[in-house]
């Protein structure tokens, strides 16, 4: 392929989102290829991820994080028997980064657990004592031009931002003091833009650069990472990645860079993508207008594989 990219439909995996434990259990413990995972997943971390994540409270714990992985890859492997999904990219924004180093063969799924149940435990260390005033907000309804006005008046107060992601053209997360929360959300709101939920830990912010050097010292050190079998593309700039070094460093990026999802699915539109196939727990990307207007959007849920296969369709 040169350093073009031609495809004709690309897997797709969601960032991390919150998800219930009733939701999936059946699919983990019924679902042959989320079985399979869950097993090797078991070997890898010594005990019951199913057990531990029934018991664990918090939406991103550990556990939590190592399921959302295995919810995602498994209805992957499952459309390549139930739909024949061939894809010839592979896109994943923000945590769906790590699924797609793995179904790219870039990442080995072990080695996938351990470095997800190593950077939450990571993660969770470093938010405890730094960056504690930190939030990132998440904003629908609200057109670019309307939020850069409201940002600008940030930038005439002195008061830290950062955009964390560009997720559509109204739809935007922004890295924040807690302490001037309130004040955006009334500015926005003024201007007809509508505030959704706050993130605790933040994202994807240049702040957090001794956390990506610490997490590549340490959770990335003894890693291997191959040359990708399909091509991945970039949530941060849209970009290819055709080998191992780039896979990684997209990983730890994810740290300090913003997602720009809008140039991360031109890429694949350019490349003659038509139809994206969203595998696992999905509310927002696979939804979103950029989206959904780009391409044929076949959502891969976790419930979808549990569903008859007479019934499925493409559609």
């Amino acid at each position: 392929m040169g350093s073009q990219l031609e495809a004709g439909s690309a897997v797709v995996f969601p960032g991390i989102s919150p998800c219930r434990f009733d939701d999936v259990a059946k699919f983990m413990l019924i679902n042959p290829a989320a079985r399979a995972l869950v097993a090797e997943a078991d070997d890898r971390l010594g005990y019951s991820l199913v057990d531990r994540y029934r018991e664990a409270a918090g939406d991103y714990s550990e556990f939590a994080r190592v399921a959302f992985l295995i919810n995602c890859l498994a209805p992957a492997y499952w459309a390549e028997d139930a739909l024949d999904m061939r894809p010839d990219a592979i896109l994943g924004a923000s945590f769906g980064g790590t699924p797609a180093a793995v179904y790219s063969r870039s990442l080995d799924f072990a080695d996938a657990v351990s470095l997800t149940a190593r950077w939450g435990h990571e993660l969770d260390t470093y938010f405890a004592r730094e960056h504690g005033d930190v939030v990132t907000q998440s904003f629908a309804r609200t057109p670019a031009d309307r939020l850069a006005q409201v940002l600008g008046e940030l930038d005439e107060r002195g008061e830290w931002h950062e955009i964390a992601c560009h997720i559509d053209e109204e739809f935007h997360m922004v890295s924040v003091r807690e302490a001037g929360l309130e004040r955006l959300n009334e500015r926005v709101r003024a201007v007809g833009g509508l505030p959704l939920s706050t993130m605790r830990p933040p994202m994807h912010s240049r702040l957090f650069g001794p956390l990506r050097r610490h997490i590549e010292e340490t959770v990335f050190a003894d890693l291997r990472f191959r040359d990708p079998k399909l091509p991945v593309v970039s949530d941060h700039d849209g970009s290819v990645l055709r080998t191992g070094e780039q896979v990684r460093t997209l990983l730890l990026d994810g740290i300090v860079r913003a997602v720009r999802w809008p140039t991360a699915v031109a890429t694949l539109r350019r490349a003659g993508v038509v139809k994206a196939y969203v595998a696992g727990p999905d509310s927002l990307w696979g939804r979103v207008p950029c989206t959904t207007r780009s391409f044929e959007v076949v959502p891969l849920k976790p419930q979808t594989a549990m569903r008859p296969r007479r019934r499925l369709t493409a559609a």
